[in-house]
């Protein structure tokens, strides 16, 4: 995309940083990491401080305040070393630990400010989630500094979560991919979930980024793209994950250990049908290239894998969630006995030892489906466009 087809964003957290004031009197407290920036990739914690923000404390999310944790780690929590501002760590932490936490930390308000990539099972909307949630309890303001969602609005893929299978990669029933941005969502969440919770909503407020689109991606957007975490590494792995994340969930190597996360999966039995099998659906926007790749981490490390890359082209007629259900099914169908799924990681709240696919579909009906060898696809659509399925009155951006 050349220069000329951007259109010029900016982000909530640019506006408060320009006007301290739309966060409310009293001490704020910063939920950010190291997307949390300015777009000219200046820090927001110690900008605002310079702006005269009366930034008190940090919080950190899943990865770190700094973004070093690998998936289900985080940072210890310790004084910021820019700011000297204590550093709290939220990863793991919900209910009445999460509400001590807040009322120590001494905050009146709560800023959140993280990039999310517009998944479910990606976790910072849920951290945001917890966040509402005990702010709700402890009267503490909540206000969420605006992103655009890098798919784009326009959207939604996957059926709404079962609260059944609720868990840290899944609060409430919203999508698989929700084409909201965080402070869209914080709205409908704050609006039903929360009152669940806690029998009130959070006080809360949303600066809206300036000039985004619902039809605009990570690119037009001309922000600057930082890595939400460590596996995501470019707006390209941002498209694919919300299908490839499924794999977590399978005996398959997702590419972690690779410089393509997410755009790769693998595994030692795979063979040379693989990626003929997948071109022959002629699934949109999508060629699969046969590979062959060893992990240097996480499954399979250090193994020769075979699989496939996806290689997108046309991001707009490619669907990541159907992708990657019709790729689990030919799995199935090419390699019964050796393809399988995971238990959840022990490590993970709440999860104990059902199979990783429900928490992260939502339910059990997508794994129940694969295995019956029925055709998965309609359980892909969506309850509605984003609009619908979350209310209109959610949506800030046209």
């Amino acid at each position: 995309m050349s220069t000329d087809d951007r259109v010029a964003v900016t982000p909530g957290i640019a506006r408060l940083h320009a006007s301290p004031g739309l966060a409310g009197p009293g001490r704020l407290g910063l939920v950010t990491n190291h997307t949390g920036v300015l777009p000219d990739l200046r820090p927001a914690a110690p900008a605002l401080l310079e702006a005269g923000a009366r930034l008190v404390a940090l919080f950190g999310p899943e990865h770190g305040l700094h973004g070093t944790g690998q998936a289900g780690g985080s940072e210890a929590a310790q004084a910021d070393p820019t700011t000297g501002l204590p550093v709290h760590d939220t990863y793991r932490c919900s209910g009445e630990r999460l509400d001590k936490l807040l009322i120590d930390s001494g905050v009146d308000a709560l800023v959140f400010d993280l990039q999310d990539i517009g998944a479910r099972f990606y976790t910072y909307v849920w951290t945001m989630f917890d966040l509402l949630v005990s702010a709700a309890r402890t009267g503490v303001r909540f206000v969420v500094a605006d992103r655009p969602n890098p798919l784009g609005g326009l959207v939604s893929e996957g059926p709404l979560l079962d609260p059944a299978w609720a868990s840290f990669v899944g609060r409430a029933p919203i999508p698989v991919r929700h084409g909201l941005t965080c402070g869209e969502l914080a709205r409908h969440l704050n609006a039903s979930a929360v009152p669940e919770v806690t029998g009130r909503a959070a006080d809360l407020t949303v600066i809206q980024a300036v000039g985004w689109q619902r039809a605009l991606s990570a690119e037009a957007t001309g922000l600057p793209w930082v890595a939400p975490s460590p596996n995501i590494p470019t707006p390209a792995t941002a498209t694919v994950y919300p299908g490839t994340c499924l794999f977590e969930g399978t005996n398959l190597s997702e590419g972690r250990g690779t410089t393509q996360p997410f755009e790769i999966v693998g595994a030692p039995y795979i063979d040379a049908r693989f990626a003929p099998s997948l071109a022959e659906l002629a699934l949109p926007g999508v060629h699969f290239r046969d590979l062959r790749y060893v992990p240097t981490f996480h499954k399979h490390a250090g193994q020769p894998l075979r699989g496939v890359q996806l290689h997108i082209t046309d991001r707009q007629a490619f669907a990541p969630v159907r992708t990657a259900v019709a790729m689990l099914t030919t799995l199935r169908r090419l390699y019964p006995d050796d393809f399988a799924w995971c238990t959840a990681d022990g490590g993970m709240e709440g999860t104990g030892h059902r199979h990783f696919i429900d928490l992260l579909w939502g339910s059990d009906r997508l794994r129940r489906t694969v295995d019956a060898g029925d055709d998965p696809l309609p359980l892909c659509d969506p309850p509605a466009p984003p609009g619908r399925w979350a209310g209109d009155d959610t949506l800030l951006y046209p």
